[in-house]
């Protein structure tokens, strides 16, 4: 009988222990875990280089997930741990795990849109950096001019002006100015490669950075894409004759003015870009061109033009010759076409 009551005690004292051992092993073996969609919103920045673990303790400490074991899981479960992506994420407080893992796609990432176009100067794309970061402008510019940050080409001399190619970039909160003007050297030399640009230099006796001048004289005198290897022409004519380029768009440039006439007065500036009074190329890009320009510049049009007016500005229509007598009608019929008489 004795031995009977005491069977009957070990078995209620191996029923406790086997409840509470069951628990025990679960909260090991199923880690903690929050339900559903969660609340509120918060912002999550992963880091570069982070891995999984790292960012399931971002979360965790931000209030997102449970516990790190719980994302862990989750991510692998996924098959995402290889897609986490540094950036900025939208996320909410206390949502599941599995529920958190969505959220991270990089396509998701909090970042903005720029596009920055064709022929913009330097001194505008500040401004427009500066409005979509909300970044003062001294600072772009303070990056602009550390060439070795930028990674820029060695013929670039330094100087940024025609190296910040125009395209649409997307923009993280908490990039940069370096980071930012970086990218958009990295797209130029992209552009740079596919139009064969060092090469098509060579083979026109310049050098990249005198084609890429040409590139933005192009662009900025430009009224349509047709005209833009005729006004290379005009320019690869002058160059060769040789005849002083006279555009208004190199003197403008060097005054830190906009306008597609120059005055007298203007014209007698003595800036270096000035090309009413200087001979030759000015001493580097008056602004960022596009690959149309840059293409025109290296494969120019064939024909004997010296002049060229923009004898509709609104429309883009310019008029091509070589006499110069035709060139002051041009100019009369421009003059007629703005309003200002003949």
């Amino acid at each position: 009988m004795a031995f009977l009551v005491a069977m009957v005690v070990i078995a209620g004292v191996l029923g406790v222990g086997g409840y509470y051992g069951y628990h025990w092993v679960r909260d090991v073996t199923i880690p903690k875990d929050y339900t559903g969609q969660g609340t509120g919103e918060v912002t999550v920045e992963i880091k570069d280089g982070q891995s999984a673990g790292e960012v399931a303790q971002t979360l965790v400490d931000r209030g997102v997930v449970a516990s790190e074991r719980a994302f862990v899981n989750a991510i692998d479960a996924a098959g995402k741990t290889a897609a986490l992506q540094p950036g900025q994420y939208k996320m909410r407080r206390q949502m599941s795990a599995a529920a958190a893992v969505p959220l991270l796609d990089p396509k998701l990432r909090l970042q903005s849109t720029l596009t920055v176009r064709e022929g913009l100067r330097l001194s505008q794309i500040y401004k427009q950096l500066a409005a979509a970061t909300g970044r003062p402008e001294a600072e772009f510019r303070k990056a602009a001019r550390d060439a070795d940050a930028l990674d820029l080409p060695s013929y670039a001399k330094g100087r940024l002006e025609g190296f910040a190619y125009p395209a649409t970039y997307e923009i993280a909160p908490k990039a940069a100015p370096a980071e930012i003007l970086a990218a958009m050297v990295d797209r130029y030399k992209k552009a740079a490669d596919d139009t064969g640009l060092v090469a098509g230099a060579r083979r026109l006796g310049l050098s990249p950075l005198e084609v890429l001048t040409i590139a933005s004289i192009v662009q900025a005198e430009s009224g349509n894409l047709r005209d833009m290897p005729k006004i290379a022409r005009v320019i690869y004519n002058r160059l060769k004759k040789p005849m002083r380029l006279q555009m208004d768009s190199t003197t403008m440039y060097g005054l830190n003015k906009f306008g597609i006439r120059a005055s007298l007065e203007e014209t007698r500036s003595k800036s270096p870009f000035n090309t009413y009074g200087r001979d030759g190329l000015p001493p580097g890009p008056i602004g960022n061109p596009g690959q149309h320009a840059i293409e025109a510049a290296l494969e120019p049009a064939d024909g004997p033009w010296l002049y060229f007016v923009a004898t509709d500005p609104k429309r883009g229509i310019s008029k091509f010759t070589d006499s110069f007598e035709e060139h002051q009608r041009l100019i009369q019929e421009m003059n007629r076409n703005l309003g200002n008489g003949g």
